[in-house]
């Protein structure tokens, strides 16, 4: 089996690399990013840089693939500081990226990374699969736009696509301070290495979350499904954290830690980020997607070194 990961030095795409390097049945592993740290090696491995906007780059990259896990986006604050450049890669270069893959590949299973920035509050008690999308922000209208472009492809048996909504996934180290729910990514990091740090939001304010390593879990067995179903849009399972909850499971897992951590609510963040009603997945919980175990589970799986 040949799988492209396109976004594959980005903070899921490495997870999800790693995993599709070490596991046999991946017979070539294809992956492209604008930039790599250092990426998986190996004699079924090829790792390639550059934009795969240009047709020229994304050809060999998807040529002859049985998958192909897009996540290479304009994320949330830059999309809304730089629409141009958002649409150019979030629109343009996902949907020339489809077009290709139609001519080539057609059929080819292609598993694209979108968001529950698809949603916008204030949310139903419980969020079920019967919302519908209703972006506010640039990003997550980018989102579901690609989201429909990618249902329309499937049902006419062009590519045998589906769109995978992850909650806030932890835990990015040094997540960029203009994004503004960077806080949540800072507070695995802070305790772990001691550091105070004051959040946003209340002890009791909750947010969805999933570990990287479940996240990229999930996109792989996205990509490997022998039949994707129906629904060709899918919000995958996380887990409703409170932020108190959160930061005592944080100290048991790192009990030498010094960290203060502080709770400053601010009425906009906590609409934003700290509101988030009970989550059910029942179309992926059919699927088999999973979502972390516990608060343990999570933070456990949040940090490249805990991690399997």
């Amino acid at each position: 089996m040949k799988i492209a990961v396109i976004g594959a030095g980005g903070f899921v795409g490495d997870r999800v690399a790693r995993r599709l390097a070490a596991d046999p049945g991946v017979d070539r592993l294809v992956l492209l990013d604008r930039a790599f740290q250092a990426p998986p090696a190996g004699p079924r491995i090829v790792s390639m840089t550059g934009d795969f906007a240009d047709p020229g780059v994304r050809a060999p990259v998807i040529d002859g693939a049985d998958a192909v896990i897009v996540l290479a986006a304009v994320l949330g604050g830059a999309a809304e500081s730089d629409p141009a450049l958002a649409r150019r890669v979030n629109i343009d270069a996902t949907l020339d990226l489809f077009e290709d893959l139609r001519r080539r590949n057609p059929g080819t299973r292609v598993v694209f990374a979108s968001t529950i920035a698809a949603f916008s509050a204030p949310m139903p008690n419980p969020v079920t699969d019967a919302l519908r999308p209703a972006p506010t922000m640039i990003y997550g209208a980018h989102k579901v736009m690609v989201e429909v472009a990618l249902t329309q492809y499937s049902a006419r048996g062009w590519l045998d696509g589906v769109s995978l909504r992850p909650a806030g996934i932890t835990a990015r180290d040094g997540a960029d301070a203009a994004l503004k729910s960077a806080f949540m990514s800072r507070l695995f990091w802070c305790v772990k290495r001691g550091e105070d740090i004051t959040l946003p939001v209340a002890e009791d304010s909750s947010a969805w979350m999933s570990s990287v390593d479940a996240v990229a879990r999930n996109f792989i067995h996205a990509a490997t499904l022998p039949a994707l179903g129906t629904e060709r849009a899918v919000t995958l399972p996380a887990l409703t954290v409170r932020f108190g909850d959160l930061v005592r499971a944080l100290h048991r897992q790192f009990p030498h830690s010094s960290a203060r951590v502080h709770f400053a609510p601010d009425p906009d963040t906590i609409a934003m980020f700290g509101s988030y009603p009970r989550l059910e997945t029942a179309a992926a919980d059919r699927l088999g997607f999973v979502r972390d175990a516990d608060l343990a589970a999570l933070v456990r799986h949040s940090f490249p070194e805990e991690s399997p």
